[in-house]
């Protein structure tokens, strides 16, 4: 450059404006041309020397009195760019390139500030123009990949920064571009290595470590995500990506105390947040501080008032703290919401259980099963509201349901043989019960029910059989032995009928009723005098028998 008159002067071409503003290294080989304004170097000296504004002014003034050259119009959209006036900058490059349609940073620059107002349609067609015209301008195919990101085009944005790195294969923010394509397209492991390669250049970049604690998220990385989110941490305190993954990674590892602060952090630092808010309810549920997680889902709710799972939390914590009434109210508003919501059907039916309200309790259990048919535990609740209200035989199903994906399940196997018992399928009932004490041999509640229905069936053998068991477990049964005297008397057998009464009455002394018929069996068998003595005992414990017998 010549020095006239203590001013410089300018040589300008169609990029050399631009470069000066932005104190970038010329090509000595540029073409050049005399600059024809004085007041285009005095702008250039003031952006030097980072008077901008001023700069603006002078080239606004210049303009205003008449000067009309194409290095002012693009100066002037330059240096609006440069102060934020994306606008006014558009439309001042747009004189460029009315006049010069092709020029190459005039579309780019143009491209630039139609991203910076967000007009990604627009600027995606200027990017792909520019990159049209300078193959080799790889920031072009990055601002097209970046308004395809904006647009939610991930494989079109992915296409531009490959494009990009053909040639700079080493530009971290295509780079980092393709990474975050990659992530939105759910290639989850080369989002990861690209963040990776990325890191130790980038580590204070905020954004990169928020998209890194969202992949160590999805990938259920514990140990990643706290050290991602301690770093995000340092680079911005605060940072609700940072609280949110440390809040996540807390609650994933059941550490709920630690969750409780951090999602207490994160709810004062983004009050808005319905996550922050409904995490920090099941923190403080989880840690039984039950009032204090009640008010964070009230807050969440006041976000999000059709989130059915803050209602059901909340009408869980309710339900915690004996506030039955309130507890109903929050689940039936979760089941307005959301009618299939299981966990709030199923804590809905033991509460309406609790409440006393058992028709109602069994019809969300049938909303249970129609929702979760493999869900056995609701099934078998299904099965006792039915035979709790008498419903012997539409309890079957249940019950069967319960045994045929669990065979062995004791108390399933005895509620349905008592189900098919009363419903008049002995047989079946016998089968079902005969199963259970397979399964279970040392059960005493399946010993007895087998017991009953052997002496309702009139099989003193097998009601004989499961007595001798009841025995050796300890568990003697004075009315099994009594029933089963009873059937043996019937066919005539009074010695084994005398014995079974004699063990019914040497187990419950004073057993006015098995003392009576041993009396009975022992006339029969011809033994009179010890019949009287049992008779008498008989009515000593029992007066009443004297009238009724005698």
């Amino acid at each position: 450059m010549e020095q006239t008159n203590d001013q410089w002067l300018w040589f300008v071409d169609d990029e050399l404006v631009e470069a000066l503003a932005r104190h970038d290294v010329l090509d000595p080989q540029s073409k050049k041309r005399a600059v024809q304004s004085v007041a285009l170097v005095k702008a250039l000296s003031l952006n030097m020397e980072g008077k901008t504004e001023q700069a603006l002014r002078e080239i606004r003034s210049a303009i205003e009195n008449g000067e009309a050259l194409p290095e002012l119009d693009w100066t002037q959209a330059h240096l609006e760019f440069q102060l934020g006036q994306y606008e006014a900058a558009l439309e001042d490059y747009g004189k460029v390139l009315a006049a010069y349609p092709n020029h190459r940073a005039g579309i780019y620059n143009s491209a630039l500030c139609l991203e910076k107002l967000q007009r990604f349609e627009l600027a995606a067609e200027a990017f792909r123009k520019a990159a049209e015209i300078s193959p080799n301008l790889a920031e072009a195919a990055l601002g097209l990949g970046i308004c395809q990101l904006h647009l939610q085009h991930a494989e079109e944005a992915l296409a531009a920064f490959e494009e990009c790195l053909k040639s700079r294969p080493a530009y971290d923010n295509a780079l980092y571009g393709k990474a975050v394509a990659l992530q939105l397209l759910g290639r989850v492991d080369e989002a990861w290595e690209l963040y990776t390669k990325l890191l130790p250049s980038n580590g204070s970049n905020a954004e990169l470590l928020t998209n890194m604690i969202g992949l160590a998220l999805a990938k259920s990385n514990d140990a990643k995500v706290r050290e991602y989110s301690e770093k995000l941490l340092k680079v911005r305190p605060g940072a609700k990506a940072a609280l949110e993954g440390l809040t996540a990674a807390a609650i994933a590892r059941s550490d709920y105390k630690t969750a409780a602060t951090h999602a207490a952090q994160l709810a004062k630092a983004a009050p808005k947040s319905y996550e922050a808010w409904f995490n920090l309810g099941v923190a403080y549920q989880k840690t039984n501080r039950l009032e204090q997680a009640g008010q964070a889902y009230s807050e969440a709710i006041k976000l999000q008032p059709e989130s059915d799972l803050a209602y059901a939390n909340l009408g869980t914590t309710l339900q915690e703290r004996g506030d039955l009434p309130a507890a109903r109210k929050a689940y039936e508003r979760a089941l307005q919401i959301a009618p299939s919501l299981t966990g709030a059907l199923w804590n809905l039916s033991h509460l309406y259980e609790k409440l006393g309200y058992t028709e109602d309790a069994e019809k969300c259990m049938e909303k249970v099963v129609e929702n979760e048919p493999e869900r056995v535990d609701a099934w078998f609740r299904l099965g006792y509201f039915r035979l709790l209200r008498g419903d012997h035989a539409s309890s079957i199903e249940p019950f069967r349901n319960c045994v045929s994906q669990r065979p062995d399940w004791l108390e399933a196997l005895v509620n349905l043989g008592q189900a098919q018992w009363r419903s008049g399928d002995l047989q079946a009932a016998k089968a079902s019960l005969t199963q259970a004490v397979t399964c279970h041999p040392t059960s005493t509640d399946a010993l007895r029910a087998l017991a009953a229905l052997s002496v309702a069936m009139g099989d003193y053998i097998q009601a004989l059989d499961v007595e001798g068991k009841l025995q050796e477990l300890g568990a003697p049964l004075p009315e099994l032995a009594f029933n089963i005297g009873v059937l043996l008397e019937k066919s005539n057998l009074y010695e084994d009928a005398a014995r079974t009464y004699r063990r019914a009455a040497d187990v419950k002394p004073g057993f006015a009723e098995a003392l009576l018929n041993l009396g009975h069996a022992l006339k029969a068998l011809g033994q009179e005098e010890e019949a009287r003595s049992c008779w008498r005992q008989a009515v000593e414990a029992k007066p009443e028998l004297a009238e009724k017998y005698f």
